[in-house]
């Protein structure tokens, strides 16, 4: 089966610490999918990936948030209104799973284009800026 988001070179910020959660986060999505295709479903893997979801995005958006602080990133409460628009659906899907509602493709599809977009367009934008500042 091939993944449902694969990794791409796209991907990658050339910021090695945020390119790592980034494959992370591509990564769980992608056994999540796994897991809600198959015949067989694990529900404690069902389930421990929508809570490690949420922790890690969490810890990721806090890494960027404080970097945007600590260098004046000018575009921060943009960025960090993302984050937390993301962090309130991540939420919600984790909690209407502990509540009992399935993890639907469509909660998977929703995650796959929010990852793509955020990566691709709002994070690569402030590349530059923190490359210029010394983050590598």
């Amino acid at each position: 089966m091939s993944a449902f988001m694969p990794w791409s070179d796209e991907f990658v910020l050339g910021i090695e610490s945020i390119d790592s959660q980034h494959r992370w986060l591509v990564d769980a999505t992608n056994r999540l999918y796994e897991q809600i295709e198959s015949q067989n479903p694990d529900p404690r893997v069902v389930g421990e990936v929508p809570e490690g979801l949420v922790d890690y995005t969490m810890n990721h958006f806090i890494l960027e948030e404080d970097l945007f602080t600590r260098l004046n990133y000018p575009e921060t409460s943009a960025h960090k209104q993302e984050h937390d628009r993301f962090t309130n659906q991540a939420m919600n899907l984790l909690l209407n799973f502990e509540g009992g509602d399935p993890v639907t493709e469509e909660a998977l599809e929703f995650l796959k284009a929010w990852l793509i977009h955020h990566i691709l367009k709002v994070d690569k934008a402030y590349v530059p800026f923190l490359k210029a500042n010394g983050v590598v």
